[in-house]
């Protein structure tokens, strides 16, 4: 009886309240639940503060009622703000997560209309969105739209590994197929002698081949050898192959030529997407994958300024991306920051001609920084005096070497570049022979005024206080953006295809992006 009293009198723990099937287990409304620094908060009150009637004029004046875009476009965006990318991830998110259900009204789309809200409602019009969201941050004083960091990376499309289209291969196949018409036409030419008759002593497809040109040789050897008893059956067997084959090969052939356009390679299942070199596979030896270059400008780690391109190089993209700024905002930055994967002479050109001022680097700056690299090469044409009124070089024995003419050379994206040729006077008897130079006779050396004159000026910006300033920021201000979308936020490979629906996602998440950065 003593120890069932004691067991009794002991004191239980003390529990919160748990009544499951009460009648109201939630407020009155979601509003209750969510934090008033809550990001979706952020999100309801720009979105509602900006135009998108570029959006609903997407949409028939007649018909069913749609779920309005306003909604969808939040429930989008805080998607891509808390790493929801998948459309059947918004569209359950809408049924049991609070902050989008307080976000769509408690409506419930399918997955099926976030999909084609995304990828076909948005088209051509998100842009629009973006640009009045970093206009708003810019009137808050969060960023600037005149001095920006710019650069890009890889990223991978969702596309197949091994669905690659190669401009060279393409190329092999068509001259193979010129060489085995030309053999078999080189026979017909022996058999058609041997019964009396003439062929021309090149084939129709000798300078072009294209299907009425392969028509007309086809035909013509089908003649001869139709008509002939003494053919080899292997040489008909090749003849019934090429005019089995050859014609939809070729049809094949220039369908692909004209997706690639200038580009070295596609993929099969998004033709948008060039093969790139990427490190995002564990060994990091740059695999070729089919992917995107994604071009971005930033301000305080807000993107200001977004472009996607097919080409590898970050070179032959600051153009067209310079183009997006200007058309976005109406004016280039007044100032640009960038690497040396820039610092090319059409770059540094078409930024002054824009009045930018360009604080980027060009390929030698960073060894032209080292005290052991200005020592290594002492006799190399970049330290050669350069006399602007006599027009002439000075040697390192003091002799002048006078110009023998220019030389114009085209870059990848076409732009002309101009050398002037100097020549020495002199050099086998020069002391400093074997050591100012290698070749045999008088030297010859190229030189760019032009392209050394703009390295000059980078150079004094890069190394001037404001621009040692910008580039210590350059790094965590513009790679950190990257770095954060890619790692943080798990966002290595689109999951739309072409590049139209690429540009969709990519402006989802740099609104994300700044969104996020303003709620921070």
């Amino acid at each position: 009886m003593h120890q069932k009293s004691m067991i009794m009198s002991r004191k239980l723990p003390n529990f919160k309240p748990y009544y499951q099937h009460q009648l109201m287990a939630f407020p009155p409304t979601f509003d209750e639940l969510i934090p008033q620094d809550h990001p979706v908060r952020i999100i309801d009150q720009v979105i509602n503060s900006i135009n998108i009637d570029g959006i609903v004029d997407k949409y028939y004046k007649t018909g069913a009622s749609s779920y309005h875009p306003l909604m969808l476009l939040k429930v989008l965006i805080y998607g891509y703000v808390s790493n929801t990318y998948s459309s059947r991830k918004l569209a359950l998110a809408c049924k049991e997560n609070i902050p989008f259900m307080w976000l769509s009204g408690m409506s419930r789309p399918d997955h099926n209309t976030i999909n084609r809200f995304r990828g076909v409602r948005l088209k051509g019009s998100l842009r629009e969105v973006f640009n009045q969201v970093v206009i708003l941050l810019n009137q808050e004083g969060l960023l600037s739209i005149d001095e920006v960091y710019t650069d890009g990376t890889k990223i991978e499309a969702n596309a197949g590994k091994y669905t690659f289209v190669w401009k060279k291969s393409i190329q092999t196949n068509k001259l193979k197929m010129k060489q085995q018409l030309q053999d078999i036409w080189d026979y017909a030419s022996v058999i058609a002698k041997k019964e009396d008759e003439e062929l021309p002593p090149e084939p129709p497809t000798s300078k072009e081949l294209n299907k009425e040109n392969l028509e007309a040789a086809v035909e013509r050897i089908n003649e001869v050898l139709g008509s002939s008893k003494k053919v080899d059956k292997k040489q008909r067997a090749k003849l019934l192959y090429i005019k089995k084959n050859f014609g939809k090969n070729l049809e094949k052939y220039d369908k692909q030529e004209e997706i690639l356009g200038e580009r070295n390679s596609y993929s099969k299942t998004d033709t948008d997407a060039t093969f790139m070199r990427m490190k995002e596979d564990h060994m990091l030896n740059g695999q070729l994958k089919a992917g995107y270059n994604v071009q971005i400008s930033t301000c305080n780690q807000f993107i200001v300024n977004y472009s996607i391109h097919p080409d590898a190089t970050d070179t032959n993209t600051l153009k067209s991306h310079l183009e997006q700024h200007i058309e976005s905002y109406g004016a280039a930055p007044k100032t640009l920051v960038a690497d040396a994967g820039y610092g090319s002479q059409g770059n540094l050109e078409l930024l002054e001609s824009l009045g930018t001022k360009a604080y980027v680097k060009y390929g030698m700056f960073d060894k032209q920084q080292q005290e052991s690299h200005n020592n290594k090469k002492p006799f190399s044409s970049d330290r050669l005096f350069y006399n602007k009124e006599l027009e002439v070089l000075i040697c390192p024995m003091g002799q002048q070497m006078k110009s023998i003419g220019k030389v114009h050379k085209k870059t990848k994206s076409g732009f002309i570049q101009t050398y002037t040729k100097y020549q020495a006077k002199n050099c086998s008897s020069c002391p400093l022979n074997g050591s100012c130079h290698k070749s045999t006779g008088n030297r010859t050396v190229e030189i760019n005024h032009d392209l050394i004159e703009y390295r000059d000026k980078a150079y004094q910006l890069l190394n001037s206080e404001e621009g040692i300033k910008k580039r210590k920021k350059r790094c965590h201000d513009v790679e950190s953006v990257f770095g954060n979308i890619k790692q943080n936020h798990w966002f290595r490979r689109f999951m739309l295809k072409g590049k139209q629906k690429v540009e969709i996602e990519w402006a989802l998440l740099a609104i994300a992006q700044n969104l996020r950065k303003k709620v921070a």
